[in-house]
C-alpha cells in the first residue's frame, strides 16, 4: 500500500474514532428505548410497518459492526466493503420507508402521494447506485490513492448523499406544507407529536445527510467516511423514535379520560379538515 503522511494518518484516526463513537450512540439509544420498543411494537401484528421497523432497528447493528471492523483492521489485505455497503443501503432505505409511511399517514393516506413517493424513492435509489458504481469522479478534487486499502471513499459518495438529501427535503416540505395548510390552528398533543416532533427529527436526519455531502465534496478524502456510520445510526435512531412517539400519542388520545376535542382531533387527522365535525364523538383509531 502507498504510504501516507502523518497528517493523513491523523485524519484517518479521527474518522475511526467518530465511527466508533457512532456505534456507542446506537447501543446507548437501543438500551434507552428498549422498553418503548417492547411496549409499542412487540405485541403488534406483523404488518408492513413492523417488518420495516425491525429492519431499520436491527440491521444497522450489522452495518455499524462491519464498518467498525473495516475502520480498525490492521491487515494488509483489502477487505471487501460491498457487503457493508449493501447493509448500509438497506438500513437507510428501511428508515426512509418509515418516514414515507409517516408522511403518507399525515396526508390522510393519499394513494397519489404514496405512489409518487414510491416512484421518486425508486428513481433516487437507482440513481444513487449508478453513481456509486461509476468509476468516473463526478466532483473534482483529491481522491484516495489508487490501489490502497485506506478507510476512504471517492467523491462520488457526496453525489449519492445529495440524492438522499433531496429525497429527505421533499418529505420535510410535504410535512411542513400539511402542517401550515391544514392544521395551522391546532395545538393538541397529537398534532404537536405528528408535526413538530416529526419535523425536528427530520431536520436532524437531513442535517447529517447534508454534512456528508459537504464533507465528501469539499474536505480531504481522508475525512470522506467520517459520518458514514453516524448516517446509518441517526436514520435508525430517529426513525424508530418517530414511530414510538406516534404510537404513544395514538394510545393516549384514545384513553376514555380524554376530552371530546382531542378525540375529534384524531378524526381530523385521519379524515382531513374538510370532513371534521364540531360536535362528533367518534373514536376511530388512527394506526401508524
Amino acid at each position: 500500500m502507498s504510504s501516507l503522511s502523518i497528517s493523513d494518518l491523523t485524519k484517518l484516526q479521527t474518522v475511526k474514532y467518530v465511527n466508533l463513537g457512532s456505534l456507542a450512540i446506537l447501543v446507548l439509544d437501543y438500551c434507552i428505548t428498549f422498553f418503548e420498543e417492547v411496549q409499542w411494537t412487540w405485541f403488534k401484528p406483523w404488518d408492513v410497518t413492523r417488518i420495516i421497523f425491525v429492519i431499520s432497528r436491527y440491521l444497522p447493528f450489522a452495518g455499524v459492526g462491519m464498518t467498525a471492523y473495516d475502520a480498525l483492521r490492521i491487515s494488509d489485505q483489502c477487505a471487501s466493503t460491498l457487503e457493508g455497503n449493501i447493509v448500509h443501503i438497506i438500513g437507510i432505505v428501511a428508515a426512509e420507508a418509515l418516514l414515507v409511511i409517516r408522511t403518507w399517514a399525515f396526508w390522510q393516506k393519499s394513494k397519489k402521494l404514496l405512489i409518487g413517493l414510491l416512484v421518486y424513492s425508486v428513481l433516487s435509489i437507482t440513481a444513487a447506485i449508478v453513481v456509486d458504481l461509476s468509476p468516473t469522479m463526478l466532483i473534482p478534487g483529491e481522491e484516495p490513492p489508487l490501489g490502497t486499502c485506506y478507510f476512504e471513499s471517492t467523491r462520488n459518495a457526496a453525489v449519492v448523499y445529495m440524492f438522499l438529501a433531496m429525497f429527505e427535503s421533499v418529505i420535510l416540505m410535504l410535512t411542513v406544507y400539511k402542517r401550515v395548510h391544514d392544521y395551522r390552528d391546532f395545538r393538541s398533543g397529537i398534532v404537536v407529536t405528528l408535526y413538530y416532533d416529526g419535523m425536528v427529527y427530520m431536520l436532524c436526519i437531513l442535517t447529517i445527510t447534508v454534512a456528508n455531502v459537504i464533507i465528501g465534496a469539499a474536505f480531504a478524502s481522508a475525512y470522506s467516511n467520517m459520518f458514514d456510520t453516524l448516517q446509518l445510526v441517526i436514520h435508525s435512531v430517529l426513525a424508530s423514535r418517530i414511530l414510538f412517539r406516534l404510537r404513544n400519542s395514538n394510545q393516549r388520545v384514545h384513553e376514555p379520560t380524554k376530552s371530546v376535542i382531542v378525540l375529534d382531533t384524531v378524526d381530523y387527522l385521519q379524515a382531513g379538515p374538510s370532513s371534521m365535525s364540531t360536535s362528533g364523538t367518534s373514536t376511530t383509531r388512527s394506526e401508524v
